[in-house]
Parts: structure tokens; C-alpha cells; sequence
């Protein structure tokens, strides 16, 4: 157990030397945490509830780099609580009780209060975090959890009904370009001292190619910093050459089975959808860039073909399909030049979702409504002589072959009870479809 009396306030002490760039410019109060503004812009509720000391327990969720770690870490300062960590993949129950024991003895001998962070808490399994929720409710604790997994799927729902969830978004290229200076002009915990003169191009390239991520953008400027040889005058500069060499490949925020994932294919469907080939195609290569799996990409192709196209151009989906086994046949890194070529084409297409929309309603009718029986004349050979022995006329039985009549069209009905599902658009050529429905239809109106 921690010595009562001998330990540290919380958080306090000059960061070492020897701990890394992004470790020691760690933000210290709500005002040196840049970004996430929708969060904690003065008036928020997040803000609001720090500063007012009045919160329980809190999830943050987000990809990493966003700032999770030292925004809980931020909060005990502000609160003046205790801070224990705990880390999802290395952590186990008897930790957790171990926490939660000396959280009870600080409360009682000092009336002290003590965050609990749990980083990654999406990987305890539901007994560790069932663990914590008696002593959350309780107030023995107060728990912040982060985890880069969506909450609602990935957290139990007990311990999610206890905490209120906040999103971390990756930080704008403008707000990690400033943690970057204040890093080089900061001689107590960053590169002061080192006299470093950065270009502005150099520092906006590793804004940029941080990808949000202010822990990776201030490793590689760290990088760059202590690799780089000094000049005659002693300062170290800090070029765009530099700065390429230092971070490298872009490495895109993407879970191949997480939110990154979800999102950018959806994004990537609707600019389809919105005939928006220039956003379609971004996505495209956003999800090419980060290891997605391009048959999945040519699967959503087809959907989209059929769902979002349709009659008004039945060409897109033949065109899907052929970029589907183009890839196969050809495979990647050329195979991205048919998803392109797709992607394009279905972006620039008319739209017609009433195929689609019709078999909704025919489906509903199906599943909620009364079965209709197959009328007579459209029954079998079998099943019309069962019916004539059942003394049904020969009328009601004759069914009226569609090619002995002119333009292969006679008025009959095949759908007892009339309904209507198929609305034909007036795009593309689903406009020719549609005249030509009026045309039968008007002729099955006046059949006697």
C-alpha cells in the first residue's frame, strides 16, 4: 500500500529530461489541452462538470494520440484528486481490488478523493469491469475510462449506464502546428535549450502527416531535433527535407473493424449516392491507404450499383461486377485502377433507389400482412386440375401467354388484390421504363 503520508500530490514534480518530448509537454490544465473544443470550450458540459467538481465517472473514447491519457490526468489536477492508473491488456482483478482498497483508506484517514483511470478499458473482460461498478457507486472511486472502441459496443452496458461518454476527435492541422511550437519555444519541458530554428513548412509537413496525432507529431519532431547536427552558430534547423525524413509515411487512423472502418465506407457510399465522384474517391483512397480489404471495397460497389442506381442506368451494375473480377484477375496494386474506374461511374450515374424501395414494401406486405394466395391461372398444371375437380370454371383457370399477342403484352392480372409496390423515377433510361408501365397499365384498365 502507498505510504499515507510521504506521497507525491498528484501529478506534481518537473518532468525528467530523460522522458520523451510527448510525455513531458503533457498539458497541465484545461487551457494548455489543444482541441476538442466541442468538448471543452468554456460553457460546455464536460467543462463545465471539471471545473465545478461535479462528475462521477467518464468515458472518453477516440483514436489515439487525441489526448485521452492526459485530459484524465488533467482533470485529477484540476480536482485535486488522486490519480491511479490501470491498463486494460496488462492489468487484472487484484489490481483493480488492490486500487480500490487504497482509494477507501485515503478516503477514510484523509478524506481525499481518487481517479481510477483505466486505459483500454475495452480490453477487460466484463467480470474486471463488473468489478468496479459497486465501488463506483459507492463514490469509494471516481472512474474515467478511455478506450480507441466505440463504448456502446465494446463496454459493458453497466458500466456505460454509470459514465458519462465523451468522443475525442484527432486534432486539426492548425492546432497540432501550435502544440509543435510551444514545444520548441518551451525551455523547461521541451526543446528550448536546444536553440532549434524550425522552417514553417517543416513544421506544417509533420502537422500534417501526424494525422491528428499530437503524441506522433511530437516524437518526430523530437526526432528530427536531437538528429540533426548543429550549425556554426550552435542552433540545430529543422528543414522540410528534415521533417519528411523524421515521420515518413503517413500512417491513417484505421481500425479495419472498428469505427475508422464503418464510418469511412459509409462516407464513401453516400458520396456515391450524392454523385459526388472527387469525395468518393478520397475515401476510396483513404480506405486503399490504410489496408482495407478491396474486395470489400468492389462488394459495396455492386450493393450501391443496384441500390442506389438501379433501372436509371442497369449498366453500373454490370461495370461494378466487371471491376469486382477485374480485381481478382489482376489483383492489387494495379487493381485499384478498375475501383476507380467504378467509383467514377457509379458517382456520375443517375440515381434511382425504386427497385430497391419497391421490394421494401412488397417484403413488409410479406412479413406483416395477410399471405395472398397464387391466383388460378398462374398455378401449375397440377394444382389447376385440382381445382377444376373442386369445380372451379375454366375461365378463372385460363392463363394468357404473353408472346401469342401483339408486342408480347396482353392485360391480365398477376397479383390478386391489386396492389402496387414499383414507382419508376424519371432518371436515366428508368424514364422509358416508366412510359412504359403507363401504356400497360392504361391497357389493363380498360380490359374488361
Amino acid at each position: 500500500m502507498s505510504d499515507l503520508f510521504n506521497s507525491p500530490a498528484p501529478l506534481a514534480g518537473k518532468p525528467s529530461p530523460r522522458e520523451p518530448l510527448a510525455a513531458r509537454m503533457r498539458p497541465r490544465t484545461l487551457d494548455e489541452i489543444a482541441g476538442q473544443q466541442h468538448i471543452l470550450a468554456p460553457g460546455k458540459l464536460l467543462r463545465r462538470a471539471i471545473e465545478s467538481d461535479r462528475f462521477t465517472s467518464l468515458i472518453f473514447y477516440g483514436p489515439p494520440g487525441t489526448g485521452k491519457t492526459t485530459l484524465a490526468s488533467v482533470i485529477a489536477r484540476t480536482t485535486g484528486s488522486r490519480f491511479e492508473s490501470l491498463n486494460g491488456v496488462e492489468s487484472n482483478v487484484a489490481e483493480i481490488r488492490a486500487k480500490i482498497d487504497q482509494a477507501r483508506t485515503w478516503r477514510e484517514l484523509r478524506g481525499e478523493t481518487t481517479i481510477l483511470f483505466i486505459d483500454e478499458i475495452h480490453r477487460f473482460n466484463k467480470s474486471q469491469q463488473d468489478v468496479l461498478l459497486p465501488h463506483i457507486e459507492r463514490g469509494v472511486v471516481r472512474f474515467i475510462g478511455a478506450t480507441t472502441h466505440n463504448p456502446y459496443f465494446h463496454v459493458n452496458s453497466p458500466l456505460v449506464s454509470r459514465s458519462q461518454i465523451f468522443q475525442l476527435e484527432p486534432l486539426p492541422v492548425a492546432d497540432v502546428f501550435t502544440v509543435l511550437e510551444r514545444a520548441i519555444a518551451d525551455p523547461e519541458r521541451g526543446l528550448g535549450e536546444i536553440n532549434l530554428i524550425a522552417d514553417a513548412d517543416a513544421l506544417r509537413h509533420l502537422a500534417e502527416k501526424s494525422d491528428g496525432d499530437v503524441r506522433k507529431a511530437l516524437s518526430a519532431l523530437e526526432l528530427s531535433a536531437l538528429t540533426t547536427a548543429s550549425g556554426e552558430d550552435g542552433s540545430v534547423h529543422l528543414t522540410l527535407a528534415v521533417a519528411e525524413e523524421s515521420i515518413q509515411r503517413k500512417a491513417v487512423v484505421y481500425d479495419a473493424h472498428g469505427d475508422a472502418h464503418h464510418d469511412t465506407i459509409s462516407a464513401f457510399i453516400k458520396s456515391i449516392r450524392g454523385s459526388d465522384p472527387d469525395a468518393a474517391l478520397y475515401w476510396l483512397a483513404k480506405m486503399l491507404h490504410a489496408g482495407e480489404d478491396p474486395r470489400f471495397i468492389s462488394r459495396r460497389l455492386v450493393i450501391s450499383a443496384s441500390e442506389d442506381i438501379g433501372l436509371a442506368d442497369s449498366n453500373a451494375l454490370r461495370v461494378a461486377m466487371d471491376a469486382h473480377q477485374a480485381f481478382e484477375f489482376i489483383g492489387m496494386p494495379e487493381g485499384r485502377i478498375p475501383l476507380a474506374h467504378a467509383t467514377v461511374y457509379l458517382a456520375t450515374a443517375p440515381k434511382s433507389n425504386s427497385a430497391y424501395a419497391a421490394l421494401g414494401k412488397a417484403m413488409n406486405d410479406v412479413e406483416n400482412g395477410r399471405t395472398l394466395a397464387v391466383p388460378l391461372h398462374l398455378r401449375t398444371n397440377t394444382r389447376k386440375k385440382i381445382a377444376a375437380a373442386s369445380g372451379e370454371t375454366e375461365a378463372a383457370m385460363t392463363y394468357l401467354y404473353a408472346h401469342d399477342f401483339e408486342g408480347a403484352y396482353v392485360p391480365q392480372a398477376y397479383l390478386p388484390e391489386g396492389r402496387h409496390y414499383y414507382t419508376p423515377s424519371d432518371q436515366g433510361l428508368e424514364k422509358r421504363i416508366r412510359e412504359r408501365l403507363e401504356f400497360w397499365h392504361s391497357q389493363l384498365r380498360g380490359a374488361p
